[in-house]
């Protein structure tokens, strides 16, 4: 057969059609158009959305093996961590049940001592809550405002508590707000107890560690003062009451060159996160006057000599 009758075309089954670079060309145009369609006029929303509620459930399905590991692992740690928090309550529970035995007995002793020794009862002072609405202005003090004022009954001195313990004291008293000074201000001072020894001392609010500190001044250096010791209000000052708790002995230096020993404590109280206080009213209120000499005051002259 002559090669010239031979047909030169592939057959049907292999043709391709338009070239690729044709397709290119086309398909890219109309890629362009709608991503431009598509930001100028919102064509392909409804198309989105339509494709979205056709893939949900495949989307759903093909992630429901990834919830269940996840959420699998998420219930064995809370269930660990419920164990742990039940125990620990339990503890808790049976270290709070031994101190209220006890409480209650030395509550019963007190009271038998007070009769036999003719002492009076401790002053129980009245409490207002409020709320901390705001920090004040002058950021080199520590002080918030509460909302709580004289239409309240809030009288200059009174001591503010929150959950923890000790929080600070009514330095400013408006018609609907009051200023507090917290006890970590650096003008701040409060009469405290040791709780382990009994020694009496003053703790100010210090800023030289960290933000919200206290420390124990006039203290001499071979005081008995340990790491973890609890500190109390005294209610020597006629302010606070006696026996709140106000913060924890966490440094101790002794320095061989210093008469005083340096400690620094940790306020219980929230100075930095306190939402909700407790404001109580002084002890200055509940306390007697003191009683005037009988006889006629002595004069005092210059050198300070009674005449």
């Amino acid at each position: 057969m002559p090669l010239g009758t031979l047909d030169r075309d592939p057959p049907p089954f292999f043709r391709q059609g338009p070239s690729a670079l044709s397709k290119l060309a086309v398909f890219s145009a109309l890629a362009l158009f709608l991503m431009v369609a598509d930001a100028r006029f919102k064509m392909m929303q409804p198309l989105r959305v339509a494709l979205a509620a056709v893939l949900y459930p495949v989307q759903w399905l093909a992630m429901r093996p990834v919830l269940l590991v996840q959420d699998s692992g998420q219930y064995l740690e809370s269930l660990r961590s419920a164990q742990s928090a039940e125990e620990a309550a339990r503890k808790k529970l049976n270290l709070q049940s031994q101190r209220a035995n006890q409480v209650e007995q030395l509550a019963l002793e007190n009271d038998r001592l007070r009769k036999l020794m003719g002492l009076r009862d401790r002053l129980h002072s009245p409490s207002i809550a409020a709320q901390v609405l705001y920090d004040a202005a002058d950021p080199y003090t520590r002080k918030v405002v509460i909302d709580k004022g004289q239409m309240d009954k809030i009288g200059l001195g009174s001591p503010v508590l929150d959950e923890s313990g000790v929080l600070g004291q009514v330095t400013r008293v408006y018609p609907f707000v009051s200023e507090v000074t917290l006890i970590t201000d650096r003008d701040h001072a409060i009469p405290v107890l040791n709780t382990r020894t009994g020694a009496r001392g003053v703790a100010f609010g210090d800023t030289s560690t960290h933000a919200d500190a206290m420390v124990l001044r006039f203290m001499a250096a071979n005081a008995d003062v340990e790491v973890g010791d609890l500190l109390t209000t005294s209610g020597v000052d006629g302010v606070y009451p006696p026996g709140l708790p106000v913060a924890r002995v966490e440094k101790v230096d002794r320095r061989v060159d210093a008469v005083f020993a340096y400690i620094y404590c940790q306020p219980l109280a929230l100075a930095s996160g306190a939402a909700h206080v407790m404001v109580l009213e002084p002890l200055t209120a509940q306390i007697p006057v003191r009683p005037l000499p009988d006889g006629p005051t002595p004069a005092v002259t210059r050198r300070g000599e009674l005449k």
